[in-house]
């Protein structure tokens, strides 16, 4: 891939009420060269509205595929990947970085009636998770917009090191920065991807 291929990377912060929704534009050379933010509803359905909002305000035609920490952010507000690849028009993908056992008992646990019914739909519609092995790690993707196999060549170009693809691991970066300077503005920068309140169900790592 050439190294100046783009990607953007979405993350979701963790919030009380509104997460703060990180997007970055990164080269397959780890160049940055565009961020942008949005905000969604922690336990609301406007995730994926959030995401089309964040890539249509940056207007990036050279961006070739966005990546997404996970489906499930801000409490279950679920992204849905295939609504979004028709309103973005390129590939989507997903990444998490651990095995699950899948959502339906967490989303079960958490809500019933209309709400339980509708995050169910979104959730069932989504595509299977591909174990992809990058390096020393194994990561989990879900793919829209391209085959198991692109989807794969696509996360190991924009994995320069570790385990985790470049553009997400940047947009965690911006997204909790943004998140913690809102809540206080005078609080210091954040300095590594290590894990938060972004490492439960929007990384999956309770879902499959």
């Amino acid at each position: 891939m050439k190294r100046g291929a783009r990607a953007l990377g979405l993350a979701f912060s963790d919030g009380d009420d509104r997460s703060v929704l990180g997007g970055v534009v990164v080269r397959a050379d780890g160049v940055v060269d565009g961020v942008a933010f949005e905000t969604c509803a922690v336990g609301g359905t406007d995730a994926t509205s959030a995401v089309v909002s964040l890539s249509e305000s940056l207007a990036r035609e050279d961006v070739r595929v966005l990546v997404l920490a996970g489906i499930a952010p801000a409490w279950f507000n679920l992204v849905d990947l295939r609504v979004l690849r028709e309103a973005v028009s390129r590939p989507v993908l997903s990444v998490s970085f651990e095995q699950s056992p899948g959502l339906d008992d967490a989303l079960r646990a958490q809500f019933s009636g209309e709400a339980l019914a509708e995050r169910r739909r979104i959730y069932r519609a989504q595509p299977p998770r591909r174990r992809v092995v990058v390096g020393d790690a194994a990561l989990f993707v879900r793919a829209v917009g391209c085959d198991d196999d692109a989807a794969a060549e696509l996360v190991r170009a924009f994995t320069l090191e570790g385990g985790r693809p470049e553009p997400v691991r940047v947009a965690r970066l911006a997204a909790r920065g943004a998140r913690r300077w809102a809540v206080d503005p005078s609080a210091p920068g954040d300095t590594d991807d290590t894990g938060d309140g972004n490492d439960g169900a929007d990384d999956e790592t309770t879902e499959s």
